[in-house]
């Protein structure tokens, strides 16, 4: 089984990039975009977690066994995030009891 060697510019045009969504996380936590900022953050760590598995951790050159188990993982935490931001979107105002 051969292995891949990647170049130094590709990991250097990585880490630029990751760079880069690191402070457009920081931007755009600045400033309130509403209903939006929840999707904004998730879709900038989503980019960033994709960036790191595919160059990284070489799941560009791995087998299809090991992407496969990979999107699975991703697939199980999509369902988890959106049966949590539905649980909390349809509960409305919680009303404490006593006061």
């Amino acid at each position: 089984m051969s292995e891949h060697v990647s170049s130094v510019k590709s990991y250097v045009a990585v880490f630029a990039a990751l760079m880069v969504l690191t402070a457009a996380t920081v931007f755009v936590a600045n400033f309130d975009l509403g209903w939006a900022n929840d999707v904004v953050a998730l879709g900038i760590a989503l980019t960033k977690a994709m960036l790191v598995l595919v160059f990284f951790m070489h799941l560009k050159h791995s087998p299809r066994a090991t992407v496969l188990t990979a999107v699975a993982g991703f697939c199980w935490l999509a369902i988890l995030i959106v049966m949590t931001l539905n649980d909390y979107s349809t509960r409305g105002d919680l009303q404490i009891l006593g006061k």
